[in-house]
């Protein structure tokens, strides 16, 4: 049941989509991989929106370099820890959610545990080694995968329901090569909140989700487009030739 802080809080948005609806964000349970330059924009609107239990996973320190684009970091957090950081914020934007921080790398002996039960994963991260990793971990307990990536003024995004559509490594069979690229922050912060709007309809099981369709964002033009993707069968990470993998801890 929601309090009455909470009717007044989400008054706006239960103009929307009811307490019925509300109620279904206070219950759910996200896991955010990456509090960085579209983890700042997710969880800070996911947090708002009033989405009971946020996890946020990250490994390291606020640096200056961040700054530009980081929005959950300030100047006095410069060598602080992300999740610290992270923590404090969104405690401060709304104290009546819960907000657990794990200072820690995702990868595949620690991945499922960090996931838990958790109703959605988002990929906030900035390589693709450790995607592939959560979207594997998404297969495995058939958790939706909701996808991000920037670059300079570009950007994508994708939903990712196991058993139904393309999965990550079905859309990018290779990771591109490794760099330190290019961005400015209202890259992250458009494809951020696509990423936060993709999450909300899925818990509330409204509008149309952004399956089998990735979504692409030219910021110079500012124009945006939609590529159709499909299933690969002989996808190693959910088709035919499914690599075996890691016992589940």
């Amino acid at each position: 049941m929601l309090s009455q802080r909470e009717l007044e809080r989400y008054k706006r948005q239960i103009l929307l989509f009811g307490e019925e609806g509300q109620e279904k964000l206070k219950k759910a349970k996200i896991f955010i991989a990456g509090a960085g330059g579209l983890g700042s924009p997710i969880s800070i609107y996911l947090a708002v929106a009033g989405v009971g239990t946020i996890t946020l996973v990250d490994k390291d320190v606020v640096e200056l370099t961040n700054l530009n684009r980081q929005i959950l970091h300030y100047d006095r957090d410069i060598g602080k820890k992300k999740t610290v950081s992270a923590e404090e914020k969104l405690r401060e934007i709304n104290p009546d959610i819960t907000i657990k921080v794990i200072d820690t790398t995702i990868d595949e002996r620690t991945a499922a545990k960090l996931v838990g039960s958790s109703d959605g994963i988002i990929d906030a991260m900035d390589n693709f080694p450790t995607r592939y990793v959560l979207n594997d971990i998404a297969l495995k307990k058939y958790i939706p995968l909701f996808h991000g990536a920037i670059r300079g003024l570009y950007g994508q995004a994708t939903t990712i329901i196991p058993g139904e559509t393309a999965c990550l490594r079905c859309i990018f069979p290779k990771a591109p090569p490794k760099e330190v690229f290019p961005v400015v922050g209202v890259t992250p912060g458009f494809i951020g909140m696509i990423q936060a709007n993709e999450v909300l309809k899925f818990l509330l099981g409204t509008g149309q989700l952004l399956t089998n369709r990735l979504l692409i964002w030219d910021g110079m033009k500012a124009n945006m487009d939609e590529i159709t993707v499909e299933r690969d069968p002989d996808c190693i990470s959910c088709g035919k030739n499914k690599r075996p993998m890691e016992r589940e801890k």
